[in-house]
């Protein structure tokens, strides 16, 4: 097993792979009884599915297709061409699985709907990684998923070579331009947090939209600032007020055309939205063929 095939197991235990299978659950429920299948081939009718990249991807998400085929309660057997994570161009076959016409049938389109997205991701975060290149810069995702898809994404994510920011909203506390103007500032937020937690207190990240909200936390030292929004020459000011010990973060307007310039400038991490809401799913396609 490879590093990156392992990290699947490693990644989902406990809830995210509870919220996986009923994930899995919910997309076959949702396609229903394959009634064309069913009508047109019987039982014991038997072909091979091949999984074929038209693109270049990143591929992830092939450990989901046994947990899909065993879901479809039929035997089958599959040969993985390519290691998760692996970079595949047009042509490249990706996978191939044995078993009941009717059941691959059912399951074709739930399986890539799984890998064409999570490979999407995958592809994107290795893009904006090769960008980063030579950089400290570590690269981080959002919480900006799709609902029921927050954990394959975000492990999507750590497949294209990226790392997670907080999972949910329990990880980390962190104290948005929502809680900012609600509270009445950085530091009446940042009060409130620790006086709720105590000694206890998790560590705190704040959303900085402007100098002085940066020079507010560092004052307060808290774990880690973001840079919300700022251009390039905002951020070499923003980053130079923030001493050693405290983290830097840079958020909002970040792209593959600039992430390197970011990166550049020195922050310790810059977090991209766009990796798991606005990735192209990669383009993956199911030929059946008899055995």
């Amino acid at each position: 097993m490879s590093a990156t095939a392992a990290l699947f197991d490693d990644f989902f235990k406990a809830e995210a792979k509870l919220f996986l299978l009923a994930g899995i659950r919910i997309a076959l429920s949702e396609d229903g009884k394959d009634l064309t299948s069913e009508g047109i081939f019987a039982e014991d009718d038997l072909a091979t599915a091949h999984i074929v990249s038209k693109d270049d991807a990143v591929i992830a998400g092939l450990p989901l297709i046994p947990l899909i085929m065993e879901f479809a309660g039929c035997e089958y057997q599959h040969v993985l061409n390519v290691d998760e994570g692996d970079r595949v161009g047009p042509g490249a076959l990706v996978a191939a699985i044995q078993g009941p016409t009717r059941h691959l049938l059912r399951t074709e389109r739930v399986i890539l709907n799984y890998l064409c997205h999570l490979s999407g991701i995958a592809t994107l975060a290795a893009r904006y990684v090769d960008a980063l290149k030579g950089c400290r810069t570590t690269l981080l995702d959002t919480r900006k998923t799709l609902p029921g898809l927050r954990y394959p994404e975000k492990y999507a994510v750590l497949v294209g070579g990226a790392k997670n920011h907080r999972l949910n909203l329990s990880e980390m506390l962190m104290v948005k331009d929502n809680h900012i103007d609600r509270a009445g500032g950085v530091a009446p937020a940042v009060e409130k947090l620790r006086a709720a937690y105590g000694a206890d207190c998790p560590p705190i990240e704040v959303e900085c939209r402007s100098f002085d909200e940066v020079d507010e936390a560092v004052r307060l030292k808290v774990s880690r600032i973001m840079l919300d929004n700022m251009d390039l020459d905002e951020l070499r000011q923003a980053l130079a007020r923030v001493p050693q010990g405290i983290e830097t973060e840079v958020s909002g307007g970040v792209t593959l055309e600039n992430i390197a310039a970011i990166g550049a400038i020195g922050p310790d991490f810059v977090s991209v939205g766009r990796l798991t809401h606005s990735a192209p799913a990669a383009d993956l396609s199911m030929r059946i063929s008899p055995l």
